[in-house]
């Protein structure tokens, strides 16, 4: 198993055993294809309108990147505001900044009404400047933030144990144990007719069908909620850059409590739960090296609090859409039977909040305000050069990446817990020895569009460059936009 599928913090929470895997025919209003942050919290929404609704979770419900985060609920997003009025305007980042503050209410008010014991507790959102070329930073986000209505104020006096040279601050921000509240929302959606079915992964939808490997469901309405997009309609791999950070859990003297992130690159993102210091950052572009990414925050925190012990190592993979704001709505354009979010830009478990009240108003037919806004069908003239850019640089890597060289010939002399490649033919195999001295050999060529993946040694797994699907050492599907593994081919 990767790192990331056995470390981190919150996914000991993860109940012992699992809910049953979908199995024969069956009927619902609604059918939520994954059981993360936007797809629970839509469930839920749609429940309470009345409808009948299944969540189909490719693996166990919160595994996923919502059991991979530093579990911020946040309107302050580093400098999310700058970006999104430098791209859209004044207005756009308003927009989202109503959507976000929405977001932190309604996660408050679900665990209150829902009863959901989750350590929630309310703290500031920082954002701060490690450094004194990201002072200026720092003040343009702090007077967009005030231009887009949060009540932020220039403070440099914050909870860190180091010199902080500017920073904006939020109040009454959130810090919870993500998997502890989708354990309870997951919990208040079912019964009365609605059901959640784990390890079920989608492999069609067709109309109105949703099927699995062992059953399928009829649903008037179909709501996508992988975070990436699965299914190859609509385009959404070309508009979306897939990033991958990492994080570790440490036990401290005094952690810090505010939810604090830096501007620069590479950027330290610093939470706390209970009396551990949770650190966060060290991001790269998915199927790019990561240098040894882990090491570099047990170097930070070990400058900067007097770590006790390293108790977790854990990662996540987050989409970026061209244009810098999140995509959802209608899967594909006029389309009223199929919905979808995803482009939440490392902040999603604020933003999966407000795509689930989002989808849920345009499922049962009710206008939203900020449909428009956050459509995946909106088209921006400012971000066509990125866009262009992107898939260039993914053309080059599809075509590139068939001269490369191999890294050897046999793999004999590979030492445990490493990877190399191998020439077979015209195509290669991806070779991993494990820490019980098996060898694993994979096809290298990614069951989405082609593109030869890379081995991520800080995670060890099988990571495309082109579009972020990620494999396990033995070709099983950790990420989409991939819903094949890697065939299993005979090392040598």
């Amino acid at each position: 198993m990767t790192t990331t599928a056995d470390q981190s913090l919150w996914l000991t929470a993860l109940p012992a055993e699992p809910r049953p895997p979908l199995t024969g025919a069956h009927t619902f209003d609604v059918a939520v294809v994954g059981g993360g942050i936007t797809g629970l919290t839509t469930a839920l929404l749609l429940k309470r309108r009345g409808l009948s609704v299944v969540v189909l979770e490719a693996g166990r419900v919160a595994s996923g990147v919502s059991g991979n985060n530093t579990a911020k609920v946040t309107a302050l997003q580093s400098t999310v505001y700058s970006q999104i009025r430098r791209k859209h305007g004044l207005a756009a980042a308003t927009d989202y900044a109503t959507a976000s503050q929405a977001a932190v209410n309604e996660v408050a008010a679900i665990a209150a009404r829902e009863n959901i014991d989750c350590d929630l507790r309310r703290s500031p959102a920082v954002t701060y400047a490690y450094t004194e070329g990201e002072v200026s930073d720092v003040d343009h986000e702090l007077i967009t933030a005030r231009q887009v209505g949060l009540p932020v104020r220039g403070n440099t006096d914050v909870d860190l144990p180091f010199e902080v040279h500017a920073a904006v601050r939020l109040d009454d921000q959130i810090a919870l144990h993500p998997v502890k509240y989708l354990r309870g929302i997951a919990a208040a959606v079912e019964g009365d007719g609605c059901r959640i079915h784990e390890n079920s992964r989608v492999l069609d939808v067709s109309g109105n069908r949703v099927s699995t490997e062992d059953g399928h469901v009829d649903a008037e309405k179909i709501v996508i909620a992988t975070h990436y997009p699965t299914l190859d309609r609509g385009l959404y791999f070309a508009r979306l850059e897939l990033t991958r950070a990492y994080c570790i859990a440490a036990r401290v003297k005094n952690p810090a409590q505010a939810l604090a992130i830096s501007t620069g690159s590479p950027s330290w993102s610093i939470s706390a739960h209970e009396d551990k210091l949770v650190l966060a950052g060290q991001s790269h572009a998915t199927g790019k090296p990561a240098v040894e990414p882990f090491r570099r925050l047990e170097d930070f925190a070990r400058k900067h609090w007097q770590v006790e012990e390293i108790t977790h190592r854990w990662s996540a993979q987050d989409p970026t859409s061209y244009d810098h704001l999140p995509m959802i709505g209608s899967y594909t354009p006029g389309n009223t039977t199929l919905y979808t979010a995803t482009g939440y830009m490392k902040w999603g478990l604020t933003s999966g909040t407000f795509a689930a009240s989002l989808l849920a108003d345009l499922v049962t037919g009710k206008p939203h305000e900020l449909a428009e806004r956050f459509s995946p069908h909106r088209l921006s003239l400012k971000s066509l050069p990125d866009l262009v850019k992107k898939n260039a640089e993914v053309a080059v890597q599809m075509v590139g990446d068939r001269i490369i060289p191999a890294d050897a010939t046999s793999s004999e002399t590979l030492p445990r817990g490493h990877a190399h490649v191998i020439r077979d033919g015209l195509g290669r195999t991806g070779v991993y020895r494990d820490d019980d001295g098996q060898l694993h050999g994979v096809s290298m060529r990614c069951t989405h569009l082609g593109c030869f993946v890379r081995f991520n040694a800080a995670e060890r797994s099988w990571d495309c460059p082109c579009h972020g699907s990620r494999f396990d050492v033995d070709g099983t599907v950790l990420e989409g936009p991939a819903t094949r593994p890697l065939p299993r081919k005979e090392p040598r």
